[in-house]
């Protein structure tokens, strides 16, 4: 019986909602709907393609080792997603232009838009982001300091200079210059059976010895054109955006943050961790000893996760 109500526990549940006038995919462990009694919720933001179920393993590792107490949602981008065939990919096409939802800005607004209407003001936050999602972390604090955010958990944080990084120098010019050359082979992946498209992906991940097969699926997902198209959109404006380090957001909320960097991360160099230490002295900065890649949702989601409870399990003791 305990397996049981354990198995339902680790059973995720996937709503699909407008927000901002575009297509997300919300996935969530725990409650799904939040009200005056949780006193906190997980949020996770993740990188780019922004695929909410890269992170299955990651978020089912939190709400279990947290005695299933915290409900453990992660939010997509915006149009980073394959709608369900009852919903389109924007629910008002002018709209979501006039936002530029897609773009960098709009997948802030999108961030803070969903968090006002499915988030109770008295709920505590941790957020978590992983690559771009902390840029978006510490946006969402500038914009709005009266969130309760108790911690902000940085994973391999793309949070400056990301042009000037060695994935960046190799990727600004196809994001930024050639990504509509891009649009036709992804069109025409989009078109081949389902089967095929899945023995595909697990042929390009066939070098990943531990590779978590619960990211094949979210993985076939991104061949649809139209999500491909939106994330690589995305990441053209993140080369042309991300540049200064926001000091003075992380000064202010310098306690409530934990900052992780990769020792081998092509989009965040470890002498990035060395500025921001050096920057700030008494932050929570920490350098992977273990070899874990920027993309680390392919193979060591639980071992990451595992980390995050050490991390901040004493800050959510009642």
């Amino acid at each position: 019986m305990d397996d049981m109500v354990r198995a339902r526990r680790d059973e995720p549940q996937t709503d699909f909602v407008y927000c901002s006038g575009a297509i997300t995919e919300v996935l969530k462990f725990g409650s799904c709907q939040l009200h005056s009694g949780h006193k906190v919720l997980f949020l996770i933001l993740p990188g780019n393609p922004g695929v909410v179920g890269f992170y299955r393993t990651f978020m089912q590792t939190l709400h279990s080792m947290f005695g299933y107490r915290h409900p453990v949602w992660a939010v997509s981008h915006a149009g980073h997603c394959v709608p369900p065939d009852s919903m389109d990919m924007v629910e008002d096409a002018s709209s979501a232009a006039e936002g530029d939802v897609f773009g960098l800005n709009g997948q802030i607004e999108h961030k803070l838009a969903f968090i006002r209407k499915h988030v109770p003001r008295e709920t505590s936050l941790v957020l978590v982001g992983h690559s771009i999602g902390c840029y978006i972390i510490l946006e969402v604090m500038k914009r709005d300091p009266e969130l309760k955010v108790t911690k902000a958990i940085m994973l391999f944080p793309t949070i400056e200079r990301m042009a000037q990084t060695p994935q960046g120098k190799v990727m600004t010019p196809v994001l930024c210059h050639m990504r509509y050359v891009a649009y036709l082979p992804l069109f025409l992946l989009s078109l081949l059976p389902e089967g095929l498209k899945t023995s595909l992906i697990k042929l390009v991940f066939g070098g990943i010895r531990s590779l978590d097969h619960s990211v094949v699926q979210p993985t076939v997902g991104l061949l649809n054109g139209d999500c491909a198209a939106n994330a690589m959109y995305m990441g053209g404006q993140e080369m042309r955006t991300v540049l200064e380090r926001d000091n003075t957001t992380i000064r202010k909320n310098l306690d409530k943050l934990i900052f992780y960097y990769g020792a081998t991360d092509h989009w965040c160099p470890v002498q990035y961790y060395h500025d921001i230490k050096q920057d700030f002295p008494h932050g929570d900065f920490r350098l992977c000893e273990n070899g874990f890649r920027h993309a680390f949702v392919l193979d060591t989601g639980r071992e990451v996760a595992k980390m995050v409870v050490e991390w901040i399990s004493g800050d959510l003791r009642t």
